[in-house]
Parts: structure tokens; sequence; C-alpha cells
């Protein structure tokens, strides 16, 4: 890669985080190697133990729970400091030159529930190495933003099943 192309999935359809984590799979069979952030994602998903798998191309790291998102209530001061830290890492990896791909999961979340504004985010794009591949999922994402991407789906929920009482399934879902 000549150079890293900027990604966001957002909108309020199902599969911002597959289509994400789809590229890092694709990466690791390429030999390139891939840093998750995932921010608000304390669940125990099934993908932490996939990636396992595929430990030595891709790294996972996780800041703050998501309680408070299924509460819909804005988080603590202390869950939004560690919330915070993943935009502290994200800053020191944008340059690091042990990856070539940055999965930013759920950033735009952390806009929507005030744990840091949309210039955190435009710094982390503005201040990147140029080589490297920024992907971005989250519903909300900010016009400004988008206006930066190089490639922009917005998944939209036409039907799911949730409507219909049927909870999340492992392996599925979570």
């Amino acid at each position: 890669m000549n150079k890293g192309m900027i990604h966001i999935y957002t909108g309020n359809g199902k599969g911002k985080t597959s289509a994400a984590l789809g590229i890092a799979v694709r990466a690791a069979g390429a030999g390139l190697k891939t840093l998750i952030i995932q921010f608000m994602k304390e669940y125990p998903y099934s993908e932490k133990e996939s990636l396992k798998v595929l430990s030595e191309y891709i790294t996972l790291e996780q800041y703050g729970g998501d309680k408070f998102v299924y509460e819909k209530r804005l988080p603590n001061e202390e869950e939004k400091s560690k919330i915070y830290d993943g935009i502290t890492s994200a800053k020191e990896a944008i340059n690091d030159k042990n990856f070539d791909i940055i999965i930013l999961d759920e950033i735009f979340i952390g806009v929507y529930f005030k744990v840091f504004g949309n210039q955190d985010i435009i710094s982390i794009l503005e201040k990147r190495n140029t080589d490297k591949e920024l992907i971005l999922t989250g519903r909300y994402a900010d016009k400004s933003i988008i206006e930066m991407a190089d490639l922009v789906t917005e998944m939209k929920e036409v039907k799911h099943y949730y409507q219909q009482g049927v909870l999340s399934r492992k392996g599925i879902d979570s």
C-alpha cells in the first residue's frame, strides 16, 4: 500500500464492526498487521475470542465499558477517562510502524456520549502517517469527518429481528 485510505462505516444498521473486522481478517491473510481499538465494548463479544487465533497479525485493545450505552445515559467521569485512553492510544498508534491498519471501532459513539469531540477524531486523521489504512466505525459520524474519508458506507436498517423481540445471539450478533 503506497497510500492508506480512510474508511467510515456508519449508520443505524447492523454490520459496521463486522465490515471492519472482515478487512482485518483479509489483511492478516496478506501478512498485514492491524490494531483494533474498541471503544465502549466490554461485553464478551465473540470476535475477541476469534481474534486470538490471529494474534500474530491482529491486536485488540478495549477501552471503557458499555453499560451506560444500554442504559442510555452519559458515562461517569471514571468511565469517560477509561474511554478517552483509547483516543490517547489511537494518537500514538497512527504513526506506529508495527501496524498497517488501525481500526477505531465505535469511535463516533464516544462523541455522541460526550466523552470526546469531533476535533479529537479530526486530529487523528490529520496527524496519521498517510501510508496507514484507517477505519472508523459507529453511528452518528459527523459530516466534517465524512468529508475527510476516502470510503464511506452507511449501514441502513431496513428490517431487524430485534424488532420482533429476538435478543443478541452469541456468535452472530455478539
